[in-house]
C-alpha cells in the first residue's frame, strides 16, 4: 500500500454560544476546522483534523510510502523541515498529516486505533470546558449541567482578570457539577496572562476558597523557571503545554520541575501526544490533552499510555460535515468500535454549510491584549 495524494476541506464549528479567554472571546463563535483526506493506491483514505500549515512541503516526504510505518513517517516529515524547522504552524501540518496516516494504519488492519495504539478499553475519562469566558451565570451554569447529566465530575473555568467574578464563577461550576460528586474538580485556565508574582497572589486568593484541581497556563509558555516556583507557592497543580510544538519544547520544563499536569493541543497529533506521554510517564507525571473536539483521534492514544488524567471536551457536537462516532457518557468519552479514528466526512455537506468568518474576528481569543501580565490591578478592567 503507498499514499498517492491528499485532498483538502475546511468545515466550520458552530458552537451555539460565545467562547473565548481572557485574551478575548467571538460572540456567536464560528471555527474553522481544517481536514486533510489522505489517499492511497489501495483505496482506504485516512482523515486528519488541525491544520493546513506547510502541507505541500510535507507531502514530499511521505509521497509514495507505505502509511503502516506511521512513527517512521512522522519523523519523515520532521526531517523534510529540518532546516527552516517544524515549530509553529509547519508543526500543525506534520500531526494533521500524522493523524491521517494513523487512520489508515489502523483501517488496514481492521481495527480501532485505539486498539491499534495497544488501548484496553475504549472509555477516556474527560472534563468540561466552555471556553466560557463571555457566557453570563445562567448561560454558564446551564452548559456545566448539561455535561454533569452526562456524567462529568470535572470542569475548567476561562478566568484570571478578576478574583471576585472568577469566584462566583467557579461557585457555580461546583454547583452544576456537584450532582455527581460533593467535591468536583475545578480548574481555571488563565491563558498565559499572568506574571509569577500575580499568580501566586491570584491563586492564592481563590485557594482561601476554592480547592482548585490545576491551574492552566499562569505564565508564558516557555517560563520553565517562573512555573517551577509558582508551582512551589501554591495547593493547586500547574498544567502547561498545549501550545508548545514538539516534544523537544518540553525539555527545559521538565529539567525545571516546571509542569505538575503536562499537556498537548490535540491538533499536534496522534505520534506527538504518545511520545509526549511516554516522556511524561518517565518523570511520574500525568498528561492531559486539551481540545479534543479538534482533532478527535487524540483520545484514542489516551488509552494506550499509562498516565492518562483527564482530557478537555469542548463540545459534544462537531463541525457540519464531520461525523464522530464517539459517545459522551459516564463523565467520558466513549470511542468508535469501527476500523479506525472512528472520524467521516461527508465532503458535500461541508462545501454547503459554510457560514460565518470564524477565526477572522480580530477580537479573538487567538490575540494577546497589549497590557497582559503588565495590569497593575486585576480587576476586570482593561486600564
Amino acid at each position: 500500500m503507498k499514499i498517492t495524494g491528499y485532498r483538502t476541506l475546511t468545515a466550520q464549528q458552530h458552537w451555539r454560544r460565545s467562547i473565548g479567554d481572557v485574551n478575548g472571546h467571538i460572540t456567536e463563535a464560528v471555527t474553522e476546522v481544517p481536514i486533510v483526506i489522505l489517499e492511497t493506491d489501495a483505496g482506504i483514505e485516512g482523515v486528519g483534523l488541525g491544520s493546513h500549515a506547510d502541507l505541500a512541503r510535507l507531502f514530499s516526504a511521505i509521497d509514495g510510502e507505505d502509511p503502516r510505518g506511521a512513527a517512521a513517517l512522522f519523523d519523515r516529515m520532521l526531517a523534510q523541515v529540518f532546516k527552516s524547522g517544524h515549530a509553529g504552524a509547519t508543526y500543525g501540518g506534520v500531526a494533521t498529516l500524522d493523524s491521517a496516516i494513523w487512520d489508515i494504519k489502523a483501517k488496514a488492519a481492521g481495527e480501532p486505533l485505539w486498539r491499534l495504539l495497544g488501548g484496553r478499553d475504549r472509555f477516556v475519562p474527560g472534563y468540561a470546558s466552555g471556553l466560557d469566558i463571555a457566557l453570563d451565570d445562567d448561560e454558564l451554569a446551564s452548559f456545566y449541567a448539561e455535561y454533569a447529566e452526562r456524567g462529568f465530575v470535572a470542569g475548567k473555568l476561562k478566568g484570571g482578570l478578576d478574583l471576585d467574578t472568577d469566584l462566583r464563577r467557579l461557585a457555580i461550576l461546583s454547583d452544576a457539577l456537584s450532582r455527581n460528586s460533593s467535591r468536583p474538580g475545578l480548574m481555571l485556565d488563565a491563558n498565559e496572562s499572568w506574571q509569577v508574582k500575580q499568580a501566586v497572589r491570584y491563586v492564592g486568593a481563590l485557594e482561601e476558597k476554592v480547592d482548585l484541581l490545576w491551574v492552566e497556563e499562569p505564565l508564558r509558555r516557555w517560563d520553565a523557571v517562573g512555573h517551577a516556583r509558582l508551582s512551589t507557592a501554591i495547593r493547586a497543580a500547574v498544567a502547561t503545554g498545549e501550545n508548545l510544538t514538539g516534544v523537544e519544547q518540553f525539555r527545559p520544563l521538565f529539567e525545571a520541575g516546571a509542569p505538575d499536569v503536562v499537556q498537548a493541543g490535540a491538533v499536534w497529533g496522534v505520534s506527538h501526544l504518545h511520545r509526549l506521554a511516554l516522556a511524561a510517564a518517565a518523570r511520574d507525571l500525568p498528561i492531559s490533552p486539551v481540545g479534543y473536539n479538534a482533532n478527535p483521534a487524540v483520545a484514542h492514544v489516551m488509552t494506550a499510555v499509562p498516565n492518562h488524567l483527564t482530557t478537555e471536551v469542548q463540545s459534544i457536537d462537531f463541525a457540519h460535515g464531520v461525523l464522530v462516532d464517539h459517545e459522551f457518557i459516564d463523565g467520558g468519552i466513549v470511542l468508535s468500535d469501527e476500523p479506525g479514528a472512528g472520524i467521516r466526512i461527508e465532503e458535500a455537506v461541508i462545501e454547503g454549510a459554510r457560514n460565518g468568518d470564524g477565526w477572522a474576528d480580530p477580537a479573538g481569543p487567538h490575540m494577546r491584549p497589549t497590557r497582559a501580565g503588565l495590569r497593575v490591578v486585576l480587576d476586570g478592567v482593561e486600564r
